[in-house]
């Protein structure tokens, strides 16, 4: 029988999808950005070789680290046997495992949990396979079409031993095999954005590319990565950071690194206030006003 779910309801009954797979565990989600409390349920799933995890995302094909960070990523690599998979049409979001299932608005994101106003409606299996009502079915019909028809881009695939001992069958997990891993082209997107980071002039009838921060001469330092940028307080970041930073927008959200020295800021540096009080002064001094 379908159960309608909201609020608090919703993230209960979405972390017992988490926590009660261990045969099957479906991830559909546009936006994937794992709340620390599943994170933390996923993590004891990490020795269970039998337990298939299929993740879908989607959304921002030119930049698909927007859907999902390389650090989520990093840690679905670690399962011994998953798949990873991209859909750029993707809205739906669909979790299941071989008893229940969530039809729902709600991404996996912990902005989407802890923020926003979501609603659900969860369904009942009665064993993997078997489909407890015509709803059900449908979902499950639907969503493993949804599943076939997008990209695979990473998959680790466990092998077992299988021996006998005195009467029984005794199946040993050896190893996990990576069978696909397109990871590394697929989330190349300096190649995806060097038209758009780059400006066009024209000089002698030719199209000249030119670096948008070629006129900067001075280095600074992404305060969420900590990478080598151009110095620039009303664009302390990177590209990518930039555009995951302008999902929320939220100036005042702590970052990691001083815009101006680099070194690790522990939350002291915002988007607002890129560089660290006591480099203020010094950062005056070398960069001039700004």
């Amino acid at each position: 029988m379908a159960k309608f779910l909201t609020g608090n309801e919703l993230n209960s009954e979405l972390g017992k999808i988490f926590e009660e797979a261990t045969i099957q565990l479906i991830l559909i989600s546009p936006y994937i950005r794992l709340h620390a409390n599943y994170e933390s349920i996923l993590k004891t799933k990490r020795d269970n070789p039998e337990l298939g995890i299929i993740i879908v995302f989607g959304k921002n094909e030119e930049n698909p680290s927007r859907s999902m960070r390389p650090e989520d990523l990093d840690f679905f690599k670690c399962f011994p046997n998953i798949q990873i998979r991209y859909e750029k049409r993707l809205h739906a979001k669909y979790y299941a495992n071989e008893t229940s299932a969530i039809l729902t608005s709600m991404n996996l994101h912990r902005h989407s949990q802890d923020n926003n106003i979501e609603a659900g409606v969860m369904t009942k299996v009665r064993k993997l396979g078997v489909l407890g009502d015509e709803i059900d079915q449908q979902e499950w019909e639907y969503f493993d079409r949804v599943i076939e028809q997008s990209e695979l881009i990473y998959e680790t695939k466990p092998e077992f031993d299988n021996g006998f001992i005195g009467s029984g069958l005794n199946k040993k997990y050896l190893k996990s095999n990576i069978t696909i891993d397109k990871l590394t082209e697929f989330f190349d997107v300096g190649s995806k954005q060097k038209i758009s980071d780059r400006k066009i002039s024209i000089t002698n009838n030719k199209k000249i590319e030119q670096p948008k921060q070629a006129n900067y001469l001075n280095v600074g330092y992404c305060i969420r990565t900590g990478k080598e940028i151009p110095f620039n307080v009303k664009r302390p970041m990177c590209d990518v950071s930039y555009q995951n930073w302008l999902k929320f927008d939220n100036e005042d959200y702590p970052e990691k690194f001083c815009h101006f020295s680099g070194e690790p800021s522990n939350g002291q540096t915002t988007y607002k206030k890129p560089i660290l009080s006591k480099n203020w002064k010094k950062a005056k001094q070398v960069h001039g006003q700004f």
